[in-house]
């Protein structure tokens, strides 16, 4: 940004302006990222998270899974400032997840750099990160493994490598089962 916010936030307005009144999820998604940026930039992280959350609804409107793991990757360093351990290892791991799976190498080994620079051991290996838990609950609303792929930006074989580690944890054979289970 080079100490420019100022120019950095009217061309963000414009570009929020434009979303809206076209409604294109990818340019207001595109809009609260930055706006997510220059709120992290100047400190306040609060507003910054919550901005990047948005971009992520919007993104899963629209199908554009670079746009929505870079944003993964904004919000996950943001939680790491935030001194949010927890939420920061897991959302910077499924941003690394959909680096990889895009053959994003370079965009990867930024994540990557990320995860590292957090402190403290990673939770332990059964409970359900982010990722599972929301393939979890689509699988539990009655989707299909296409669908839910398609929601998460993945492929199909990703969902199936989630839902064995799912299934594993919580000790259930079904998706009936899982469904049951999410509800207790």
């Amino acid at each position: 940004m080079l100490g420019r916010l100022d120019e950095a936030e009217t061309l963000v307005g414009w570009l929020e302006e434009r979303g809206r009144t076209l409604d294109r999820a990818s340019a207001l998604g595109a809009a609260a990222r930055c706006r997510g940026l220059l709120a992290a930039a100047a400190g306040d992280l609060a507003s910054a998270m919550n901005e990047l959350e948005q971009s992520l609804a919007q993104y899963e409107r629209v199908q554009i899974p670079f746009e929505y793991t870079r944003t993964l990757l904004a919000l996950g360093s943001t939680q790491r400032r935030s001194k949010q351990k927890a939420a920061a290892r897991a959302t910077l791991t499924s941003a690394l997840a959909g680096f990889e799976e895009l053959g994003a190498a370079i965009w990867a080994d930024k994540a990557r750099k990320d995860l590292a620079r957090i402190s403290g051991r990673a939770p332990s290996g059964d409970e359900l990160t982010p990722t599972e838990r929301r393939v979890a609950e689509l699988v539990a609303e009655g989707r299909s493994n296409k669908e839910v792929a398609a929601t998460l930006f993945v492929s199909v074989r990703t969902v199936e490598g989630h839902l064995a580690k799912i299934y594993g944890k919580l000790g259930v054979r079904s998706r009936t089962a899982l469904a049951r289970r999410l509800l207790q």
